[in-house]
């Protein structure tokens, strides 16, 4: 007897869920009917883990602006790379060659040779703290700019922007 009525209770042990399951399906099916209507839990809804509330409807979409700061590209020195401007110096008024104007040369480049002739020398380094010119090289003034220029091939060796801004 005993063994009789374990097995029932085992039995209905295991048909109770699916009985449970059965009759919310009649109810859904008959929505006027059984107490009121009974709807399933939405997934991700409140109590299912997700958030409490709607997600907006859709609309005009306005444009997010970017919260990390632009990339900063590294700008060359002002004065060209730590010399000083003496204190109350006027540099001459440099004239452009005819049929030439401002263009930044690069070391490795070659300078026209009509660029470093000796009217465009510059001889007063010593006041920005430059370096003497090496054998066979000369400082050239090219608008606001020192060049350090091989004067056989004209090769550039060393350029200072901005000198004479």
């Amino acid at each position: 007897m005993r063994r009789n009525f374990w097995l029932t209770a085992a039995a209905l042990a295991l048909l109770a869920p699916g009985l449970a399951d059965a009759q919310m399906q009649d109810k859904m099916a008959r929505p006027g009917q059984g107490g009121g209507q009974v709807r399933p839990p939405r997934p991700g809804g409140p109590g299912n883990g997700g958030p409490s509330i709607q997600p907006p409807r859709p609309g005009p979409v306005t444009p997010v602006r970017p919260t990390h700061p632009r990339p900063q590209h590294p700008r060359p020195p002002h004065n060209g790379g730590g010399f000083h401007r003496p204190p109350h110096y006027r540099p001459p008024i440099y004239r452009y060659p005819h049929g030439y104007h401002y263009r930044r040369w690069h070391v490795g480049a070659v300078l026209p040779a009509v660029l470093f002739g000796s009217a465009y020398y510059f001889n007063d380094y010593h006041l920005f703290g430059l370096y003497a010119p090496p054998h066979l090289y000369r400082w050239v003034r090219y608008g606001p700019d020192l060049v350090l220029v091989n004067t056989r091939t004209g090769h550039i060796r060393d350029v200072r922007y901005g000198v004479f801004r």
